[in-house]
């Protein structure tokens, strides 16, 4: 993918407005625009740097906080003119210290991102983090507990106790998210496979 490859005609000064996605909780981060010196620096460093209008220069997102966006994947639209761009965030993407600069509501992508955290205790290991006793007991200690909450979740189903349900069903997601780490498996390839059922 090119610069060239956007059709720009109908784009305002000739700047390609970019999307910016979490590549983990899926979740909007926020919009900025690219000039074509912009978008050839973003693929070259494999870190988003857009085009400020109000400054006429290149500003990379993050050089003076630190918050970085480093790019996953990078998607063209159905009319050449916009840019969709996954990444990881080094931290707040909002100039107001929030998670996006779009008011989205806290819980959306929250499995997700209790995901990426659970990978992450998995790498770093941190004492005192039950999750982290869980990766030290190993698999099968870990399938017991999924075994164990849903036996739990079931019980109360049936029940009929909502309340109960819910917070088994919890515990449930959380170890069986726990396990798929363990298992070497992410999110997205369970998506995959899912997808694949489905059509």
């Amino acid at each position: 993918m090119t610069f060239s490859d956007f059709n720009l005609s109908k784009c305002a000064d000739q700047l390609l407005p970019v999307i910016i996605q979490d590549a983990v909780t899926l979740r909007v981060l926020m919009l900025g625009y690219m000039n074509r010196e912009a978008f050839d620096k973003t693929v070259e460093t494999r870190r988003v740097t857009f085009y400020s209008r109000t400054r006429n220069q290149l500003w990379t997102k993050g050089e003076t906080s630190g918050n970085y966006l480093d790019v996953v994947e990078m998607y063209r639209d159905c009319d050449d003119d916009t840019l969709l761009i996954k990444v990881h965030p080094h931290g707040p993407t909002c100039h107001r210290g929030t998670v996006s600069c779009f008011d989205l509501p806290a819980e959306e992508g929250f499995i997700r991102s209790l995901s990426a955290l659970i990978a992450r205790r998995h790498e770093e290991m941190p004492e005192n983090s039950y999750t982290t006793r869980l990766f030290i007991k190993g698999v099968k200690k870990i399938a017991q507990k999924v075994g164990e909450e849903a036996v739990e979740s079931v019980v109360e189903a049936v029940d009929g106790n909502r309340d109960r349900f819910t917070y088994e069903a919890c515990d449930l997601i959380y170890h069986l998210l726990v396990l798929i780490e363990q298992m070497g498996i992410s999110l997205p390839q369970l998506e995959k496979e899912l997808l694949r059922r489905h059509s």
